[in-house]
């Protein structure tokens, strides 16, 4: 068995115009200083980082890792959550995510796709350049609009829908390959891949590509109402990737899953800061050390209540105290008699 890395932070929902956010020294001291070992960083935060220069250069790399490393944290992976949302999107969902891309593709949903699909392909050699070995994206989604089946979809479009996911994915995929990086799906709603059914179906349009992998996030099963220790168990060889996020799901009699359009904090399903939930953790961490996996716990902090200052503070600690340090050998070792074969067929009763 192996121990699990953290706790980690992912940047995402704390960078901005204010300092110590507003900078690459400033937020990663902070995050030190709220006790993260590691963070995840996203890529199209240009105050944070220069995707180009991480790209193509090893020496600017190394130094970008190594101002975090002087400040107390690694590096745990680099985020494209958003770009990947972008390499598939429906139509009817245009005008709704333009905003993720760079002002000269918006507007230009072809010229918007490539633009994404390059800067992921950026961020996998710019993963390979700080040497690591797990990306984490969105897969997009052109089929999302349909998840409800009424009015009936028309036969083949779900297909259809995949096929042109995998053919939009599958260069990137090879690329990963080259360069020696697992690219890790956060399965998500809103993303053709929302949970392992989907996920089983983007994998095989890509005949079980072996970079393909998850990014596993208990708090959207919660509200899927999936069962999320079951899920480990089931993609353990794929989950490479642990966001720790916390949910909680409380329906009414005059709402449920869907929600009624409602603001997060009066949905039934909500997300919430660690420990103020209905996640087991102490369950996830335990199959996942069972499990084998060894990769970063990364805290992702959304809560519809909580201080976000508040939320990351306390997920540091949360994390700590779950993180379970595996026991290098049996409990009852010290009962070991020792056996040879002779010895084993005498308690067994078996003729020599």
């Amino acid at each position: 068995m192996k121990t699990i890395k953290g706790p980690g932070l992912f940047l995402a929902q704390f960078a901005g115009d204010t300092a110590p956010f507003d900078s690459w020294d400033g937020i990663t001291k902070w995050a030190a200083d709220c006790g993260y070992l590691g963070v995840q960083v996203p890529v199209w935060e240009s105050r944070l980082v220069d995707l180009d220069q991480l790209a193509s250069s090893k020496t600017y790399a190394q130094d970008w890792a190594g101002q975090a490393r002087e400040n107390g944290v690694e590096v745990t992976d680099l985020s494209t959550h958003i770009l990947g949302q972008l390499i598939a999107v429906h139509p009817a969902h245009d005008a709704w995510v333009d905003g993720f891309a760079a002002p000269e593709v918006q507007g230009k949903p072809e010229a918007r796709t490539a633009w994404a699909v390059e800067q992921v392909t950026k961020a996998i050699t710019a993963t390979r350049n700080l040497g690591l070995n797990q990306h984490v994206t969105f897969s997009g989604s052109l089929a999302w609009p349909f998840i409800y089946p009424f009015p009936q979809r028309p036969e083949g479009m779900v297909d259809m829908a995949f096929e042109e996911l995998a053919r939009r994915w599958r260069p990137i995929l090879d690329h990963a390959e080259e360069m020696g990086v697992d690219v890790c799906y956060e399965i998500h709603p809103m993303e053709d891949l929302h949970d392992g059914i989907s996920f089983e179906m983007f994998l095989d349009k890509l005949d079980g590509h072996a970079r393909c992998n998850m990014l596993y996030d208990p708090s959207h099963y919660v509200l899927q109402c999936l069962d999320y220790l079951e899920n480990i168990d089931i993609y353990k060889d794929r989950i490479k990737m642990f966001h720790v996020k916390d949910a909680e799901f409380n329906p009414t009699g005059r709402q449920g899953v869907y929600g009624g359009y409602q603001s997060w904090v009066n949905r039934a399903g909500r997300f919430r800061s660690l420990g103020d939930g209905q996640v087991d953790f102490k369950a996830i961490f335990a199959k996942m050390a069972a499990n084998d996996f060894d990769g970063w716990a990364v805290v992702e902090w959304e809560c519809a209540l909580k201080h976000p200052e508040d939320g990351a503070r306390e997920g540091a600690q949360f994390v700590k105290d779950h993180i379970i340090r595996v026991t290098p050998h049996a409990f009852d070792d010290f009962a070991d008699g020792g056996a040879d074969d002779a010895a084993n067929r005498k308690m067994l009763g078996i003729a020599q």
